[in-house]
């Protein structure tokens, strides 16, 4: 064979081998990323300033019984928890030294008065004997500076008797107020000193929840402003408030300050509760999930869905921000729908599939008694 005949054997051999080679490894492609998305709309937004509190009696709706002074508990009506009717005595003192008291200012004052109406007779015949030019001058001034005194004196009279009264009123106290017996610590036979407590009323239609704001939110509490009151930890229901109380000091070892929020339902008092008190409202506004807010630095972005299946970052300016919802002041429309699960580390334009978010856990349901139980569940197959 020629030489010529074999580079060109050579060439087609090659050439043969070339077209029954394996291809190449095709170059991976990103799949779509699953997210969920949720549409811009228009509505209000509520920033709540957060803190929590106790349940407490409102100014006028808390009383306690005291001991008048020291004396023996010869009856108490109600135990914890009764319910006490206005105008009810709920307990009576045996108290010697406030009756005595009582008898003794009471002479007192019969006596201020008996003297009274002897200077004023006095005064009178005086001042007539001097029209008649009998009596003397400093007579009559003596007559009615005595008179001056008698009055005094029956005033300060009454006024001690009124106390001594009212004192010994304490003996046999009476509810101000219709509510609920609070606590107890005596029962009838105790000796008791003076101003000890014994039983406490608190009125449960007029409660309020006392809480320590940080001062940074204490100007974003207004007055009258409504609140929303949960026990933690309990079943989710929400008791609606209205701020009653304002900051008006700031305790600079805690940076707080006291705010009161009145509420409408009954709870026990000294229950520790969660507070959401709506500081900031605007209506009309577009509105998407807080999730959707991608912070970088000092900007603001979300990811928008476009038409052709992907994800693109785009920058807006975001205003009121609650805890569930944030507005949106420009770069986004109505409509438009945003990326609020699986854009972390989501590339700009990155082409995604839309997921439906997964409903709400619930619980087994228990099968009725006497049922059978359910069949097990079924093993899948092994082979295809």
């Amino acid at each position: 064979m020629s030489a010529r005949r074999l580079a060109v054997a050579i060439t087609a051999s090659a050439l043969a081998a070339a077209c029954h080679k394996a291809p190449p490894e095709d170059v991976a492609t990103t799949a779509p990323m699953p997210v969920q998305v949720a549409a811009a709309h228009l509505g209000t937004i509520t920033a709540y300033v957060r803190v929590t509190g106790l349940i407490e009696p409102a100014p006028g709706a808390d009383w306690t019984v005291t001991a008048p002074d020291k004396a023996l508990v010869t009856e108490i009506r109600y135990a914890p928890g009764d319910y006490v009717r206005q105008g009810a005595v709920v307990a009576r003192f045996d108290a010697p030294p406030l009756r005595a008291d009582v008898a003794t200012r009471s002479s007192e004052q019969s006596q201020a008065r008996a003297r009274l109406d002897n200077a004023r007779r006095n005064h009178e015949r005086l001042s007539t004997l001097l029209e008649k030019g009998i009596a003397s001058r400093k007579e009559v001034e003596d007559g009615r500076k005595e008179l001056l005194d008698a009055e005094a004196a029956v005033r300060e009279s009454g006024q001690t008797h009124a106390a001594a009264v009212d004192l010994a009123a304490r003996a046999t106290p009476v509810a101000p107020f219709s509510g609920i017996v609070a606590e107890r610590w005596h029962n009838p036979g105790d000796v008791v000193d003076a101003n000890e407590h014994v039983l406490r009323v608190v009125d449960l239609r007029r409660l309020q929840v006392t809480a320590a704001v940080p001062v940074a939110d204490a100007t974003r509490v207004v007055l009258g402003h409504g609140a929303r009151v949960t026990v933690p930890g309990g079943e989710g229901r929400e008791i609606a408030g209205k701020v009653v109380g304002t900051a008006a000091t700031v305790d600079p070892a805690t940076g707080t300050a006291a705010i009161r929020v009145a509420v409408s339902g009954a709870l026990p008092v000294g229950t520790p509760v969660e507070i959401a008190i709506v500081a900031e409202q605007r209506a009309n506004t577009l509105i998407v999930p807080a999730d959707a807010i991608v912070r970088e630095e000092n900007k603001t972005a979300v990811f928008v869905l476009g038409s052709d299946n992907k994800a693109h970052h785009r920058g807006v300016v975001v205003g009121l921000v609650s805890a569930e919802e944030a507005q949106i002041v420009s770069g986004l429309r109505e409509g438009e729908k945003v990326v609020v699960k699986g854009q972390d580390e989501l590339p700009d334009g990155a082409t995604v599939t839309v997921e439906e978010p997964s409903p709400p856990a619930t619980g087994p349901t228990k099968a009725p008694a006497g049922s059978p139980p359910p069949a097990p569940a079924a093993r899948p197959s092994a082979h295809p």
